[in-house]
């Protein structure tokens, strides 16, 4: 399937508005975006220096996981951004966890987009056999993270404001990436850029 043809299945607003965008409109739902990444003790290394004849040399012991939303309010669709951070593995119950915060807050039904990681499938399926009426879920195209605008949060983060950044200890880190997402989400057009690289329009 060519690049164009697959943007225009995603359910967001704009030229490539799908069924389940209008669907969503139509009855009130929000939609939202998925994705999750890590963040280790070592930095994102940008550009650095050392002595003349000596390799610079960076350790890392521990990391964060870290899962990640962008919500797209159904009437105004104004954008929002909620994430959970932890020092393991993101599996089923965290995504369970994740999509259970997220129904709570946003107290409506919602469409889900995200990839089919075994984790989220897993999470999908003992959520809505529980709750059948909590979400719908659009799956992206395999091989694909450039079509999910969160993979820009990351990238801000990561490249932007933590670009060599070393943090102190595991706690250093957590603080960093915390006030990172935070000052993201309290920008509306912060947000919006993040969708300009896939080229959607919200």
């Amino acid at each position: 399937m060519r690049g164009s043809e697959t943007k225009r299945r995603l359910p967001l607003g704009g030229r490539r508005r799908g069924h389940r965008s209008k669907k969503a409109s139509d009855h009130g739902w929000s939609i939202v975006l998925i994705d999750e990444s890590g963040f280790m003790l070592q930095p994102v290394v940008r550009r650095t220096w050392a002595p003349r004849g000596q390799t610079p040399i960076q350790y890392s012991w521990d990391r964060l996981a870290l899962i990640s939303a962008i919500t797209i309010a159904p009437r105004r669709r104004r954008l929002g951004l909620c994430f959970q951070i932890y020092e393991s593995n993101i599996c089923s119950e965290q995504v369970i966890a994740f999509l259970t915060l997220l129904h709570r807050r946003l107290r409506r039904k919602f469409i889900v987009v995200l990839d089919r990681l075994s984790a989220h499938r897993k999470a999908v399926r003992l959520l809505q056999a529980a709750h059948p009426n909590w979400f719908e879920v659009e799956w992206l195209p395999p091989y694909a993270p450039d079509l999910n605008p969160v993979e820009m949060v990351w990238n801000h983060t990561k490249y932007g404001d933590l670009a060599n950044f070393i943090p102190d200890d595991i706690h250093h880190l957590r603080q960093a990436v915390t006030d990172s997402l935070s000052n993201a989400r309290s920008q509306p057009e912060r947000l919006r850029s993040f969708f300009r690289r896939p080229r959607l329009e919200v």
